[in-house]
């Protein structure tokens, strides 16, 4: 009986802790439109990029926004939840050279506000810094 018990209190401290209750963003799971503003940052140089949009189904179990170019190999590393922040490290490889990033976005429901700092290094030996200011949009159910 006493073990019955143990477990039953074990069970209802962790359906209340705070690290259980916050292990999912409050977003609503579907079909996201996404909208990305960059800079590139290179010697001796800094290029405004024009905004990119695409739309991706999220879901509260993969729940980090992902544009991965034709060609491009990424892996997301080190994906975290607090609350309803969504942190993640990224590493990605293409022909030309490698990126790294890390990116922080907060939903709110139907929308999500976020930053993504990358550094690239080419094969070619140039090198530089992008940030990428996301802001997403619930648009729909996923087909």
């Amino acid at each position: 009986m006493k073990k019955k018990l143990t477990l039953s209190l074990i069970f209802a401290l962790l359906l209340i802790s705070p690290s259980f209750a916050g292990s999912t963003p409050d977003m609503k799971e579907g079909l996201w439109e996404i909208t990305i503003t960059s800079t590139m940052e290179m010697p001796g140089m800094s290029m405004p990029m024009p905004p990119q949009k695409y739309t991706q189904c999220i879901t509260k179990k993969d729940c980090v926004p992902k544009n991965t170019q034709e060609g491009e190999r990424c892996e997301d590393m080190d994906a975290t939840v607090e609350g309803n922040t969504v942190s993640w490290n990224i590493n990605c490889t293409t022909s030309e050279g490698t990126t790294r990033g890390k990116g922080k976005i907060t939903y709110n429901g139907n929308t999500y506000e976020g930053v993504m700092n990358m550094t690239f290094s080419n094969k070619d030996g140039s090198s530089g810094k992008m940030t990428n200011t996301m802001n997403g949009r619930w648009i729909g159910n996923c087909n």
